[in-house]
């Protein structure tokens, strides 16, 4: 194997060539970006970067000079149009690039509202790329009006930035609760009262029918014909992975690119690693949307790639950043049937399945989060009283 081509510059293709590097490779590395910018961090778009609080070149993931130091070309503003993999080639306009091995590390793209209700009209944005950021970064201005579209962590974000910034805010939320899919009652209602504490206005049960405007967006309308004026709007329904490349090369999909343990596609010279890939978790399949999966997944994959062999084994964690408080995730929740709340000044929520932990969310608790996450690790259970009782050490519950 003496060239090795990696689709997608993300936090997962930049970690992959810096792996493979480190590990001795010393063939040729050709990684692709779409997007005109060396690789960069994602999550402080919605944060740090929209409030104007980070430069770009602070977002990016190693300054630019690192690529050509370590020998990988790193190609900015190269659009792939398709893959021949029986040439083992990558098609680019106007060329075409060979491979002994090729990676998929194309991420995920933004689920949009559709065109026919106004999903497409200026002033409607999403919160994805450097692009979108800088796109809608003129619209925060103290007193304007914005609608979020969607409860999760990407609107909320998008929701704490606008509320200190002095915006008037909006969020609509169809289910029942925001974080319905990613977090218990519990977090969802400290997480709902921290908004509203700010301003911050949360409809929930609120279907959206459509966004006002003819040139440009106004307002939308909701199911139940409520019209709710805005400067412009947000839309934070989720993100889908980018498999339209693999899907036209025919590999093998399932809920993203579908990987076995060890990062491989269904063709053995094409591996997947990141946010657009699925791989085999406790009989079934998982895809995990977070920077220390893309990092550690791609890792794996450079290793295995060099011959490891190893399968990857995710241990994953999450945050988000709402106002002054940290939401910090250890673990998944996935079939949790008990949750224990921790208020020792500073609140954390526990999740157990079958009397066993398998999820922490520390609400600006970073003490909760770290001896969460290191339980979790290494498959300790705690008493639920002595999780309850504010005055327990919880570090003494790891060596319990």
């Amino acid at each position: 194997m003496k060239n090795i081509v990696v689709v997608g510059a993300g936090q997962a293709g930049a970690s992959l060539v810096a792996r493979l590097r480190a590990k001795g490779f010393d063939g040729a590395i050709t990684l692709l970006g779409e997007e005109p910018v060396p690789p960069y961090q994602r999550p402080p778009l919605s944060k740090a970067y929209l409030l104007g609080e980070m430069d770009m070149e602070r977002l990016f993931l190693r300054p630019e000079s690192f690529y050509a130091d370590q020998g990988v070309n790193l190609r900015v503003g190269a659009r792939v149009a398709g893959l021949d993999r029986s040439a083992r080639l990558v098609h680019l306009a106007g060329e075409t690039l060979p491979y002994d091995a090729l990676v998929l590390t194309t991420g995920s793209i933004p689920r949009r509202l559709p065109a026919a209700i106004g999903g497409d009209l200026p002033g409607v944005y999403t919160v994805r790329g450097l692009a979108d950021v800088d796109a809608m970064a003129s619209e925060f201005r103290q007193g304007a009006r914005v609608v979020i579209v969607g409860g999760g962590y990407i609107g909320l974000e998008a929701a704490a930035v606008a509320a200190k910034r002095g915006l008037d805010v909006t969020v609509l939320e169809m289910a029942p609760r925001i974080l319905a899919r990613v977090a218990a009652v519990e977090t969802a209602e400290a997480v709902h009262a921290l908004h509203e504490r700010h301003g911050v206005r949360i409809l929930t049960d609120t279907a959206l029918a459509r966004i006002d405007g003819d040139d440009r967006a106004t307002g939308v309308t909701l199911a139940d014909g409520t019209q709710l004026p805005a400067d412009f709007v947000i839309v934070g329904i989720g993100i889908a992975p980018a498999t339209d490349l693999a899907e036209a090369a025919g590999l093998t999909l399932d809920n993203g690119i579908a990987t076995d343990a060890q990062g491989r596609t269904s063709d053995p010279a094409i591996w997947a690693a990141g946010d657009c890939a699925s791989f085999p978790w406790q009989g079934g399949r998982l895809r995990l949307e977070s920077v220390q999966n893309a990092i550690d997944q791609a890792e794996c994959v450079a290793d295995n790639m060099l011959g490891a062999g190893r399968d990857y084994v995710p241990m994953p964690w999450f945050w988000s950043d709402q106002y002054d408080m940290k939401l910090q995730i250890a673990g998944l929740n996935a079939g949790y049937d008990q949750v224990i709340v921790r208020d020792a000044g500073a609140r954390s929520h526990w999740y157990f399945k079958s009397a066993r932990l398998i999820s922490v969310d520390a609400l600006g608790d970073p003490r909760a989060y770290m001896v969460g996450k290191r339980m979790i690790e290494q498959g300790i259970t705690p008493d639920p009283a002595a999780l309850v009782d504010p005055a327990t050490d919880l570090k003494a519950l790891l060596r319990a």
